[in-house]
């Protein structure tokens, strides 16, 4: 128990000289995920207003997003079963190509006005994510025990060029697909549908993740097979560090999602403008994703619980500045907060998982894991608008405080049980 003890709190810098490479592999999937998170943000960031012109009810606008989110959350158990029976590979090629139909899909439902042609697309582009968000995993498979956390935290990175090109892109898609259609003297409807670029940029990427995959070198399924016992469902769920990566996981991501969800309705209500509101969210986005460059080196150097602590401080700060004040730098600020809490919480309870199960047991637990985390991320997403509509802003974020205070509990319980153990 003393060495997993101190694989959680290595204050020891000369423990972490010598380390071997990262595999070029790693990198690759930080490229997938950038292209993953991009494609996400443009559909985040239009398919509201492109569903608009489909649907007399405008209430089934966010429709669309609700439903990717709920079949991603669905897919992550059979992703993990499907990837170990044929290889982690073969599910992310299968992935692609399940987001290359999805967004054919849509751009099709956008120029014919046809919404359950775009629920379908949407249903597709959440399978796409039930796959990949096992990048992270991929890449924790390539590297040795001490480069885990620091290989999360790469593939993670990949969230920066969403954060800066992603968000951008969907002005540029809009007025690119204008000019286009005007220059090949399309059809004056055709020209209308101008949120059908971004879907074609979406295609862009996931044909450039098939590009990006068949560089990249994964265990096969013969390599990855191991002989042993695996564990029943309730044994995993009630080991401590299991747990506390599962409560820092879900309710990390569920208070994040809940939170960033909240603030554009939250501002639109403060009277500030549009062009803020993206400021803030872009901030925030860079928040989430420009750590991970630091972030697995920090794990390595003062310990996972360290790490997780710091991030439930970083979502606390946010939760306080939120409840002072309203201007767009109490904005800005508290969603920095929240973005950089996020990225310790995530990333710190994604390596402290890998912990917590034999290899053998891998894709069981990191299939219950994927369908907890984002099952909450998905309820969040549903009930940010309501509670912010019948609560309000400064009653949404007291509301979060009990959960930042099971995290904190959870926390200091593994840590004083490590303790006690050795």
């Amino acid at each position: 128990m003393s060495i997993k003890l101190n694989q959680l709190n290595n204050n020891d810098p000369k423990k972490l000289v010598h380390h071997p490479k990262i595999p070029y592999s790693v990198y690759l999937l930080s490229v997938c995920q950038a292209l993953m998170q991009s494609s996400n943000v443009l559909m985040i960031a239009v398919s509201a207003l492109a569903c608009l012109p489909m649907v007399e009810d405008k209430s089934l606008v966010t429709l669309p997003i609700s439903l990717q989110f709920f079949s991603m959350m669905l897919t992550t158990i059979p992703a993990s079963l499907f990837m170990k029976r044929f290889g982690r590979k073969a599910g992310f090629l299968l992935a692609a190509f399940i987001g290359l139909i999805g967004s054919s899909f849509a751009i099709f439902a956008i120029l014919n006005d046809q919404f359950i042609i775009f629920l379908i697309a949407a249903t597709c582009l959440g399978i796409f994510n039930g796959f990949s968000n096992y990048y992270r995993f991929a890449a924790v498979d390539l590297v040795p025990m001490g480069l885990k956390s620091r290989a999360i935290a790469y593939v993670m990175v990949g969230g920066v060029f969403a954060a800066i090109v992603g968000s951008n892109l969907p002005f540029f898609a809009k007025y690119l697909f204008t000019e286009l259609a005007t220059a090949s003297e399309l059809s004056e409807k055709i020209i209308d549908s101008q949120f059908a670029g971004a879907f074609f940029f979406i295609f862009a990427f996931y044909l450039l993740i098939l590009l990006v995959l068949s560089f990249i070198k994964l265990p096969t399924v013969k390599e990855e097979h191991v002989v042993g016992k695996v564990r029943p469902w309730k044994q995993l769920l009630v080991q401590p560090k299991f747990t506390t990566a599962l409560i820092c996981g879900m309710l990390g991501y569920g208070v994040m999602v809940l939170v960033m969800t909240a603030t554009p309705l939250a501002m639109k209500h403060h009277a500030h403008g549009f062009s803020d509101t993206m400021f803030v969210i872009q901030w925030h986005v860079l928040a989430m994703f420009l750590p991970s460059f630091f972030t697995g080196n920090l794990i390595e150097r003062f310990g996972l619980l360290n790490i997780l602590f710091w991030g439930i401080l970083f979502v606390f700060a946010c939760v306080g500045i939120n409840l002072v004040g309203q201007s767009t730098w109490h904005f800005v600020s508290a969603l920095v907060f929240l973005g950089l809490g996020w990225n310790f919480l995530f990333i710190g309870a994604t390596a402290l998982l890998i912990e917590a199960y034999t290899p053998q047991e891998k894709e069981k637990a990191q299939a219950i894991n994927d369908f907890l985390v984002f099952g909450t991320v998905t309820l969040t997403s549903l009930f940010a608008g309501i509670l912010q509509q019948q609560l309000g802003w400064k009653l949404l974020n007291i509301s979060v405080l009990p959960l930042i205070g099971i995290m904190l509990l959870s926390v200091f319980s593994l840590k004083k049980q490590l303790r006690y153990n050795l």
